[in-house]
């Protein structure tokens, strides 16, 4: 941390002690009305079929059901707020500054604590009556509302310790009440409703007195300015709301540019935060288009990049690269499950920015799309975007990113790292993948990156699934490239360089070529080539290690659906899609002695985690020996068919 960061901290620090003692009314509140309503025809404008998967995901709900990162409740029709069903423990209450919350044992697993309270069922319970008014689903947002309110007092427990939490929260009580406006009690609720003031003017003054600072400003600064700058715009009843409303533009125009390379994708490297600043920025958006107040062209710049760059790097089947950690994160929840959520980003940027000639075509619909479409002004309309540069063709190599795709016949997908370890000085999300491959078949995971599993509460897999031997690429002396100082710090960051990035020749039944380097390993360096060679339908995967003689292992991870036949130095791939068997063989070098492992767990090797919390057997392939100076290993997977 530099100076200024820790003169923050201490600030941060000393606030809070005062705030133990010193808990300030919220101010009266005096004719207060919403009017930040969806314009006339947004919800008939909902397709059927989406409509459809929302309605039957809100009857669940209603039905007590839901599931959290691979934990089913029952219990959702008078919840338990500081209740975690995957250990049966409850947090303990008191000052929030005061609770252990990264202690499993005193609180249990606290991202199921929090995701419930981020309150997105209740949009979904929400968009529901909009698109029904069947009042049970508004009343039911209403019992579990006040219900939040009374066991969550401001200060009180563990719903007020993060800045992201609180930020997500008020976002999501504006999507509630913009989407309850039909509904009668709807004020009497909210504006009307001298708790609920109490608890927004709460959260707004939280989030002004400890946003996340220096090491820590990722994507919890964006959640915490998008939803500041929401609540006091669209619940701008307070003295302090143009105040708020004007530090969070200024905070989320200047992250969002810091958080965002040149290219549009995301600094943190991990595919689904990009995903989740996306959604937090459109929303965003959407209320000042709402409250027609004026952004920065360079907010709408961001997210027009952003959006171009997910285009870009998806395969196939809509599916983008599985980089870095994944915690299954939204920012605006208004869709029923089997909703694809990129697919839906997509149709939003197709609404809101216009999809350009090279983009992939989205068939699937959602809910939110048409909504967000309602509300903010299409980019075509802005001043500033006839000046905006968008590419002819689609992107390949992203130079700042250090990420290159190569593409080639039947759906074959490569996704190369060559890029800087992660964000800023602690990188929280990265993991120690340099100069790994991610290789798919018509949208199936080949060689896979197996995912992130976990955060808090099980350490030998949070070191597992962000280590090097967890994704495809060389690990020498059994040590990471990077150094990890916990589960969201990394103490010493491999530098890798992209050295050549040719993509065009496999899509004019050539060979492209990707290769890099990293210095993760001390007195030895990396060196890794990839080559796609259209015409055979093969990939060729080449590892030079230059320096001393040290025992290596080279690891490659298959996908959940493909099965492993190895015999020496040659596994035969086998899997279906859609009904059709599919091949592949990889014959692995020579050179080193190959073992497939599956579902192991002291240590951890084997698995793919499908989601947050969820893991699941898989094969891993993995060769020992030693890398001697200049040595070359080479893989070679050829598809069949």
């Amino acid at each position: 941390m530099g100076p200024r960061e820790v003169g923050g901290r201490v600030g941060d620090a000393v606030r809070r002690r005062r705030w133990r003692s010193t808990l300030p009314p919220c101010p009266n509140v005096i004719g207060a009305r919403f009017t930040a309503v969806l314009p006339a025809g947004a919800i008939a404008a909902v397709p059927p079929d989406a409509a459809k998967r929302l309605i039957a995901e809100a009857d669940e709900l209603l039905a007590g059901h839901a599931e959290y990162f691979g934990v089913g409740r029952d219990d959702l029709a008078d919840p338990d707020w500081s209740y975690d069903p995957k250990t049966g423990r409850r947090a303990p209450r008191g000052y929030a500054f005061d609770v252990p919350y990264r202690n499993e044992d005193a609180v249990g697993d606290i991202k199921q604590i929090w995701e419930l309270s981020r309150h997105q069922h209740l949009t979904v319970l929400a968009a529901a009556y909009a698109i029904t008014g069947n009042e049970r689903y508004a009343e039911r947002v209403a019992e579990h509302l006040r219900s939040w309110w009374a066991a969550n007092p401001p200060l009180c427990g563990v719903h007020w310790i993060s800045g992201i939490e609180l930020g997500i929260r008020l976002l999501s009580w504006v999507w509630i009440r913009r989407l309850l406006d039909g509904w009668p009690d709807a004020a009497t609720l909210f504006e009307d409703n001298p708790v609920a003031l109490n608890q927004i003017w709460h959260h707004q003054r939280w989030l002004a007195a400890f946003p996340s600072r220096g090491s820590s400003a990722n994507n919890h600064v964006i959640a915490e300015a998008a939803g500041q700058f929401t609540a006091a715009s669209a619940f701008g009843w307070f003295p302090s709301s143009a105040r708020w409303r004007a530090g969070a533009l200024r905070s989320l125009e200047r992250h969002l540019r810091s958080n965002t390379f040149p290219s549009g994708l995301n600094r943190e490297l991990a595919t689904e935060y990009h995903g989740l600043v996306l959604e937090l920025g459109l929303a965003a958006v959407a209320e000042a288009d709402a409250a027609g107040r004026p952004v920065p062209a360079s907010i709408r710049l961001v997210l027009l990049r952003m959006t171009d760059a997910l285009a870009a790097v998806v395969d196939g089947r809509l599916r983008p690269p599985r980089q870095g950690d994944a915690d299954d994160g939204h920012g605006l929840v208004v869709d029923g499950a089997g909703t694809d959520r990129w697919a839906s980003l997509l149709a939003t940027g197709d609404a809101v920015f216009g999809r350009l000639a090279w983009w992939p075509t989205v068939t699937g619909t959602d809910v939110r799309t048409p909504l967000l479409a309602a509300l903010i002004r299409p980019y075509a309309k802005n001043g500033t975007a006839a000046a905006v540069t968008r590419p002819a063709s689609r992107p390949a190599h992203f130079a700042d990113a250090g990420m290159t795709i190569l593409r080639g016949p039947a759906g074959i997908w490569c996704r190369c790292d060559g890029g800087p370890h992660g964000f800023l000085s602690i990188a929280a999300h990265a993991h120690a993948d340099a100069l790994s491959v991610e290789i798919r078949h018509d949208g199936v995971d080949v060689l896979a990156d197996p995912g992130t599993f976990c955060y808090h509460g099980q350490p030998e897999w949070r070191r597992y699934f962000r280590s090097t031997l967890g994704h495809n690429t060389l690990q020498l002396d059994g040590h990471d490239q990077s150094v990890s100082g916990g589960p969201f710090l990394w103490t010493r960051q491999a530098r890798s360089r992209v050295l050549t990035a040719d993509t065009s020749g496999a899509s004019h039944e050539g060979t492209a070529t990707w290769c890099a380097e990293h210095d993760g390993y001390q007195r030895s360096v990396h060196r890794r080539r990839v080559e796609l060679t259209a015409a055979s339908r093969e990939l060729r995967v080449v590892d030079e290690v230059r320096g001393p003689r040290r025992a290596a292992r080279l690891a490659f991870h298959l996908g959940p659906t493909i099965a492993a036949d190895l015999v020496d130095h040659r596994a035969v791939l086998t899997w279906s899609r859609d009904g059709e068997d599919r091949s592949a063989v990889l014959d692995l070098p020579g050179q080193l002695n190959w073992r497939a492992h599956r579902g192991e767990s002291d240590p951890p090797l084997g698995w793919y985690s499908p989601g947050f919390g969820r893991k699941e057997p898989t094969t891993t392939l993995v060769g020992t020996g030693f890398a001697d100076d200049a040595e070359e290993f080479t893989t070679v997977l050829r598809f069949h068919g």
